[in-house]
């Protein structure tokens, strides 16, 4: 689990389809598909469930193991991102140009994360 795959859930919650979940992130249907494949039996139960089209169309919903995976998973990079904040002002002192320091945490750009 990484930040692709995170993303990926992201959208699948948002869109309710693979397909336009992947279009979303400029990628393909096939690369999509084969993420939610390999994600689906990497964990003790599926994270996203498909259902067929048809008729009445088809959809993409995150199961419920999907909404707890990506929720523990966005916890943990806010608590890693915390974490390293404290680090920062120690590398910024190493650094031979001050130019190049590294940002105060309030400096630091916001990341993109899925959610």
């Amino acid at each position: 689990m990484g930040p692709g795959k995170a993303e990926l859930l992201a959208a699948i919650r948002k869109t309710g389809s693979i397909m336009a979940a992947g279009k979303s992130m400029n990628m393909s249907y096939r690369r999509a598909w084969l993420l939610v494949d390999v994600m689906n039996r990497s964990f003790a139960e599926p994270l996203v469930h498909a259902a067929k089209g048809g008729r009445h169309g088809g959809g993409t919903v995150l199961t419920p193991m999907g909404e707890q995976v990506l929720q523990q998973y966005l916890k943990m990079v806010d608590a890693v991102n915390h974490s390293a904040n404290a680090y920062l002002p120690l590398f910024s002192g190493m650094m031979a140009n001050k130019q190049d320091a590294i940002p105060l945490e309030d400096e630091i750009p916001e990341q993109r994360t899925a959610g």
